[in-house]
This record gives C-alpha cells, sequence and structure tokens, in this order.
C-alpha cells in the first residue's frame, strides 16, 4: 500500500509500506493525539475513513467506479489533473480528503443475522468452563437423542410382532441384526462421516443443498446476493485424483438441467421423509411408555393408554414455544437418567439370565438367522430399523451444538447404554421366549418398575 501523494505525516512514509504498519502507525497516531483507539480486529477487511470517526456515515465510500478503479484520495486526486487554479470548495474537499487514513476495521455483520440476534463467528473463539460443558451435554441429550434414546421400548416387540421367536439362535439373531445396524447407521454413517459435512456448523438436507448450490451452480432458482460477491472462501489446493474428480462431477453438475431437477427432487423426498419421521415417531414413543401401565397395572386397557398419550402428546409440543435451549435443559436431566436405567437393566439382566447374550457380537448370526427362517429374517427388518430411529437428529440438529458435542455425548454415553439395554433384553428372551409383547418392561426388576 503506497501513501497517497501529499498525505501530511509526522515522518516520511516507505515508499511500499505494508498495510499492516501503515495501521499500526495510524493507530498509534490517532492515540497519541487523543483520538478513539481503533480496536484489534480479526478483519483483513480495509476502508478510508476520517480519523476519529465512530460511526458508518464518517467512513467514505471505496465502490467501484465506471471503469473498474476505486475512489482513494490518490484517484480523488488525480482525477481532477496536475494544474492549480482550484476554487474555495475544491480545496475545502482537497483538505478533506488528505485528511483521510487507510485502517483496519471490524467485519460487516449481515443483517439478517443482526436480525436473528445472531453474528457468525461470535461465540466462536467462546471457552466453556466446567459447568457450561455439563449444561451443553444436558441440552444434547433432550434435543439430539431423545428419540434413538427410547427405541428400546418397542424394537424387539415390533421385531418377533409377526413372527414369535421359538429358539435362542433366532434371538441372538435378532439381536445381532439390532448392534450391527446400531453401529452402521448412527455410528459410522453420522458420527464419523455426516457430522462432518456440514455447513458452517449448520446441518441438514437443505444446509446441505445449500452447500451445493454455493460452490456449484446448480440451483434452479438464484440464491445469491450481489453482496455475495464480495465474499471469498479461495483455498489453494493441490492437483489431485480427488480434486479432478469433484470438478467433473461439478461440471457435469452445472451443464446438465436433468441433474439439478433430480437433485432438488432428491432434497424435497428427503426432507418429506424427515417430516414423516417427526410425525410418527411420537406417538410411537409416548405410546410404547404409557403401555407399561399394563404390566403394573392390569385393569388399564388399550383406550386409556391411548387417551393418556394424546394428553401426554398436547403437553409436550405445547412446551416447545418456550424454545430449544430451554425445553432440552428441562427435559436433557430426565434423559440421562433413563440411559443410567438402561444401562443399569441391562447389567442387571445379564448378570441374572447368563451371559451368553455377548455372543451376538459375532455377525455370522445374522447369517444363521436368515438361512433358518428367510422370511421372519426380512419382515424384522422393519422392526429393526426402528432401533436407528432418530439418528438423523445427530445431523440435522447440529446448528444447535457442535461436532465434538454430539459425537463425544453418543459415543460414551448413549451408544454404550443402548448396546447394554438390548443386551440385557435379549438376555431375558433367550430364558422367556414365549414372552414377546411388552418386553422391556417384563425385563425390569419387579421392585423398580414404577420409578423406570
Amino acid at each position: 500500500v503506497q501513501t497517497p501523494a501529499g498525505l501530511p505525516s509526522h515522518e516520511p512514509a516507505e515508499p511500499h509500506a505494508s498495510a499492516s504498519q501503515l495501521c499500526t502507525s495510524i493507530r498509534m497516531e490517532t492515540g497519541s493525539s487523543g483520538g478513539r483507539r481503533l480496536p484489534k480486529t480479526e478483519s483483513a477487511e480495509m476502508r478510508w475513513v476520517v480519523p476519529g470517526g465512530a460511526y458508518e456515515e464518517d467512513e467514505i465510500d471505496s465502490s467501484d467506479d465506471g471503469d473498474g478503479g476505486t475512489d482513494t484520495p490518490t484517484a480523488a486526486l488525480g482525477s481532477r489533473g496536475g494544474g492549480g487554479g482550484y476554487s474555495d470548495a475544491e480545496e475545502d474537499e482537497e483538505d478533506a480528503l488528505l485528511r483521510q487514513r487507510l485502517v483496519r476495521t471490524g467485519p460487516r455483520a449481515d443483517s439478517f443475522d443482526v436480525e436473528a440476534l445472531d453474528v457468525p463467528g461470535l461465540y466462536r473463539h467462546q471457552e466453556f468452563t466446567m459447568g457450561r460443558s455439563i449444561v451443553l451435554a444436558l441440552q444434547t441429550l433432550g434435543v439430539v437423542f431423545g428419540d434413538v434414546g427410547t427405541s428400546p421400548l418397542y424394537t424387539f416387540d415390533i421385531m418377533f410382532n409377526k413372527y414369535p421367536n421359538t429358539s435362542k439362535e433366532d434371538v441372538l439373531g435378532a439381536l445381532s441384526l439390532v448392534i450391527y445396524t446400531l453401529i452402521l447407521i448412527p455410528l459410522l454413517k453420522y458420527t464419523l462421516i455426516v457430522l462432518w459435512g456440514n455447513d458452517d456448523g449448520e446441518g441438514g438436507i437443505f444446509a446441505l443443498y445449500s452447500l451445493i448450490c454455493r460452490n456449484a451452480k446448480a440451483s434452479l432458482l438464484p440464491n445469491q446476493l450481489p453482496s455475495d460477491t464480495r465474499i471469498s472462501s479461495f483455498q489453494l489446493k493441490v492437483p489431485s485424483v480427488e480434486l479432478e474428480r469433484s470438478l467433473r462431477i461439478k461440471e457435469r453438475l452445472e451443464t446438465s438441467s436433468m441433474l439439478k431437477k433430480l437433485l432438488l427432487m432428491l432434497v424435497l423426498f428427503g426432507t418429506s421423509m424427515v417430516i414423516a419421521d417427526g410425525v410418527v415417531t411420537p406417538a410411537m414413543s409416548v405410546m410404547s411408555a404409557v403401555n407399561g401401565l399394563k404390566v403394573g397395572i392390569s385393569s388399564v386397557n388399550e383406550g386409556e393408554v391411548v387417551m393418556i398419550s394424546v394428553a401426554f402428546l398436547i403437553v409436550l409440543f405445547s412446551l416447545q414455544r418456550f424454545g430449544t435451549s430451554k425445553v432440552g435443559l428441562a427435559v436433557g436431566p430426565a434423559l440421562f437418567i433413563w440411559f443410567c436405567c438402561l444401562s443399569g437393566i441391562g447389567i442387571y439382566n445379564i448378570m441374572q439370565y447368563g451371559t451368553e447374550v455377548l455372543r451376538a457380537f459375532n455377525p455370522i448370526y445374522i447369517y444363521y438367522y436368515f438361512e433358518r427362517n428367510p422370511t421372519q429374517a426380512w419382515m424384522s427388518l422393519g422392526g429393526c430399523l426402528l432401533c436407528a430411529t432418530g439418528s438423523e437428529a445427530m445431523f440435522a440438529d447440529l446448528c444447535y451444538f457442535s461436532v465434538r458435542s454430539v459425537q463425544l455425548t453418543f459415543v460414551c454415553l448413549v451408544l454404550p447404554c443402548l448396546l447394554l439395554g438390548y443386551l440385557g433384553q435379549a438376555a431375558f428372551l433367550m430364558e422367556n421366549l414365549t414372552q414377546n409383547e411388552q418386553v422391556f418392561f417384563l425385563s425390569i426388576p419387579s421392585k423398580t418398575n414404577w420409578f423406570v
């Protein structure tokens, strides 16, 4: 950055001073003269402003002119030519231009972010204390893992609903299906792969679609504002096989209208499936929980279970208006106790009925299960999928929490408790082959039935 000709300074400026050196000298100059000291920011944006000006109206518009140049003080002076003969007004304007300085300013916040009281990067460097980390973990449990955490209530009931189990090997095969479904879908797919495909912390299908449309011209609707052209995310990439493949895919996507339409249809179809899951799952979870009353009170019938479930659903959906943070913090402790109950009941049943269920970690039992009963095994896959219901919430609700917090909560707490819970139910089933309904509540020790 060269110092504009005729710019007054206390010391002779270097002919090729860097922007950072110039900003430092300007800060020292304004500080020594009693002006407002400029705060140190992480933005590399440079603007021509009047020294001491603290408001936006003091900023000089540096937009491009007709021939692509920039209106700097040097350009303004040069546009008048080198001759004299200025009027008084022109001399005053020249003096005002000479008093301008090139300073480093803070990043401009998007108007929509300011309106939503959410400026990107505002809390990016915030240090979390131990108490804040515990609160965040409880909120993660309440918001993200409530769905997958209640799946042990009904998974085995639905798997053996059409075709009751007749042997211990069938129970081991069904348990092995559940174990490897939890490992493949929530753990490998979402926790280790999909969570890293976020759009600057935003998760969900539309976030991925927005990310694709910003990096490739694949949108069927205009999705860029004029201000977006000033934002650069340039990264120097070394030529590689992956880069060449991605460039070929990008070129194919940008030139094919059929692929653009197919991509949009897949996005809408996936969103519809998420909405359908949000409609079905709460009813299944609440009714399965209330069905436990049938075990404790023999006089409770199905109609009463439905009415109690409807009342619970009305209350739960009415609470959503208080916001995700408050609801998650209220439900989080209850879900923490729930996961601890799952693991405790599982350990109790394994010790009570034997450790033979641990053989289900061998996937060969899945093959044996399909070999003996192909139709029954195929029908049980529908119930097996329910054990991973709610896994998509880890990615869809990523905007509320960080990737690391979701990963640690699932790996360290949710997954071990779920596995212990399913192992305990399978251990109970292997010793009680005729009990195909209300497996979860029947496997609970009688003294803790009402607490659970």
